[in-house]
């Protein structure tokens, strides 16, 4: 290989047969190193150990699928590039996995020329990814330093209870909706307390069964179940003296949450067929963006284990909460893909700025950045327009009011940094989308219900829906 790393190939296919032609491939032809797994299952969990640089992946698989595994890799390490294999009638699968992240796609039967050369593109994306990121780290800023950026007194607030509590032992639960930043929010913390010199343990919940999760924190004696042929280490016990982070722990099955407690309470951990007990050392922090008092009513999620966690709760803003810090976000954004997808030079229109202000970001700050990456890639032009950030069938949509004082759709707070002209700009735009959105809400998407409730002629109402890019099927 030309490279002075040798790329680790990651090959998930339910055919066996496959699967040692593909190794046999990449092996001799590409000089990579190749880890072989017969599900998307057993590819999360060897990707807990050692996270390759390459996934090259079938489509459809018994259990879950290609599709569903790519967006799995993407959660756990945005880095890796996945190549998807696909057959007869999946092209078409394929061809929507390449908006959805996926690198490229060969179809069977292979070239196998064609599979070592798409190989090591991949591999050269994934180092320049992991290459951005460490270079970012480098050249942050002391204030910037843990990836916080905006100037809303939420995430202030946010960002100064996280110093505070830092350098304490004190369990933590970060709550918050999906692309909040709780990942980030639980680094910080790491990074910040003692504990920073060995690395934070990060376990993600969701992506494993009962069984595999119960073994993986708690670690096995040899011979404790079909298939422990040796003993293992827990993280629990891996993470003495540093941080593990529990992600999305309501996901976490009654029979585990029982365990955790009493490593909570006692500080101790018991390998599974161990009679032995191990003293940790482990500060815990826990993430979530569920309603955990609604799972413990449904019997879903262990009372006392709630209040063992919810020692000292850090709850993420919403963008919806700091909609001032959108265009330093932007921005910010806007210029780090500049740099990665070598697009010199571009800028926001105004009407495309007033756009990101106005849109309901469900997705929080992941969905707005993601947004940004796809429209500096994309885009034609060096100003990016309204048109450059959602497709025509996409549609921005308006926030919703919010029940906290200061904190509504048109809260000045967060502007102030803002020309009077452009602030007061942001605050009509607001306004017509949420009354827009709002009288579509009551008619239940009928267009021109919604023009006869608010006095306007259906003309005139669907003219305000084109301008503010409001579908009124979106309602329905």
């Amino acid at each position: 290989m030309e490279h002075g790393k040798q790329a680790k190939v990651l090959v998930v296919d339910d055919e066996r047969d496959m699967l040692t032609l593909l190794t046999k491939v990449l092996v001799k032809k590409g000089g990579y190193d190749v880890t072989a797994a017969t599900s998307a299952e057993e590819a999360l969990e060897r990707m807990r150990g050692d996270s390759p640089d390459v996934v090259l992946t079938d489509i459809k698989m018994p259990g879950m699928d290609g599709l569903a595994l790519l967006q799995q890799i993407g959660m756990i390490d945005p880095a890796v590039t996945t190549i998807l294999m696909t057959g007869y009638g999946t092209i078409g699968m394929a061809v929507q996995a390449l908006k959805d992240g996926a690198y490229d796609f060969i179809e069977k039967p292979f070239d196998n020329e064609r599979i070592i050369r798409t190989v090591g593109r991949a591999f050269e994306r994934t180092q320049l990814l992991r290459e951005n990121v460490q270079l970012q780290h480098r050249l942050s800023s002391q204030e910037q330093q843990h990836g916080f950026i905006g100037r809303s007194r939420r995430l202030v607030q946010t960002v100064d209870l996280l110093r505070r509590i830092a350098a304490s032992n004190v369990t933590v639960l970060i709550r918050g909706e999906s692309g909040t930043g709780k990942e980030l929010a639980a680094r910080a913390l790491h990074g910040l307390s003692p504990r920073a010199g060995r690395p934070m343990i990060t376990v993600n919940c969701p992506a494993l069964p009962e069984h595999i999760l119960e073994s993986e924190l708690f670690g096995y004696r040899k011979g404790a179940f079909t298939g422990a042929d040796r003993d293992k280490i827990g993280l629990f016990v891996e993470a003495d003296g540093t941080t593990i982070l529990l992600d999305e722990v309501a996901d976490i099955p009654v029979s585990v949450q029982t365990k955790l407690l009493r490593v909570l309470q006692e500080k101790e951990v018991q390998p599974l067929g161990q009679t032995k007990t191990f003293r940790v050392d482990v500060r815990v922090i826990a993430s979530t963006n569920q309603d955990l008092e609604a799972k413990i009513r449904r019997g879903e999620f262990r009372e006392d284990f709630f209040y063992r966690l919810n020692v000292m709760t850090v709850t993420m803003p919403s963008l919806a909460a700091m909609v001032g810090d959108i265009p330093l976000l932007a921005q910010h954004f806007l210029e780090r893909y500049s740099r990665e997808h070598g697009r010199d030079g571009l800028e926001f229109s105004d009407e495309a700025l007033q756009a990101l202000m106005q849109h309901r970001w469900q997705g929080n700050v992941r969905e707005l950045q993601n947004t940004i990456n796809r429209a500096v890639l994309l885009c034609r032009g060096s100003v990016l327009e309204v048109a450059d950030l959602w497709e025509e069938s996409e549609s921005p949509v308006p926030p919703q009011p919010h029940a906290e004082s200061g904190h509504g759709p048109l809260a000045v707070e967060g502007l102030d940094h803002l020309p009077y002209r452009e602030a007061k700009n942001a605050i009509l735009h607001r306004f017509n989308a949420v009354y827009l959105a709002g009288a579509l809400q009551a008619a239940g998407g009928n267009v021109t219900a919604a023009a006869r409730n608010c006095g306007m002629e259906r003309q005139a109402f669907q003219r305000l829906l084109r301008r503010y890019h409001i579908e009124s099927r979106s309602f329905r």
